[in-house]
């Protein structure tokens, strides 16, 4: 059983619905999960976690600040333990091109190559904006490829749940085995 930390930022709530959904996915394989709010925490990547996957959202054209930041500040876990990136934008729906380069500028400003990276479609959440972010929202949306709604009066979530499932699995099937047990005598044979 491995101990897997989920750190993850987010603007309007979708990145901590995907980072809930990868840590139901690890504890039904029976593994521990935990999420956190980069915001809320500490800042740094506690001990006592055999990987970490981080959560990152797009807005204007760049991650949150606060993951580049937890990013920087923790590279070298994040380049020792197993870990990984998901990131969350309009784009993975409909520009796998864009959205690869936000990863790529995320990955030069923060000196962090992830082993394991995946893009997951965001929300637009019309009926929970103002109103001058719903027309601004509405459109950028209009002028994106994929297919983006531009009803204001629903939301649209473009996240693939299953291609959630599924990096959440390949992450931890990834992992060395013997999770949790194995890395603990590793480090106390150190």
């Amino acid at each position: 059983m491995a101990n897997i930390l989920i750190p993850y930022s987010t603007g309007e709530g979708q990145t901590a619905k995907i980072a809930e959904f990868i840590a139901d996915v690890m504890r039904a394989r029976g593994h521990e999960a935990t999420t956190t709010d980069i915001r809320q925490s500490e800042g740094s990547v506690p001990g006592g976690y055999d990987g970490v996957v981080v959560g990152a959202s797009i807005h204007m054209g760049k991650h949150d600040k606060h993951a580049v930041e937890y990013v920087r500040d923790n590279r070298t876990v994040l380049e020792r333990l197993p870990s990984a990136l998901f990131s969350v934008s309009l784009a993975a729906h409909g520009d796998t091109e864009e959205a690869e380069g936000y990863v790529e500028a995320f990955e030069q400003e923060t000196g962090w190559r992830p082993s394991r990276v995946a893009l997951f479609g965001g929300a637009l959440l019309y009926t929970q904006y103002g109103f001058i972010k719903r027309h601004m929202m509405k459109k950028i949306a209009s002028g994106k490829p994929g297919d983006l709604g531009t009803d204001v009066s629903r939301d649209y979530v473009y996240t693939e749940w299953d291609g959630v499932t599924r990096f959440a699995e390949d992450f931890l099937d990834g992992l060395p085995s013997g999770g949790a047990q194995e890395s603990h005598s590793e480090s106390a044979g150190r």
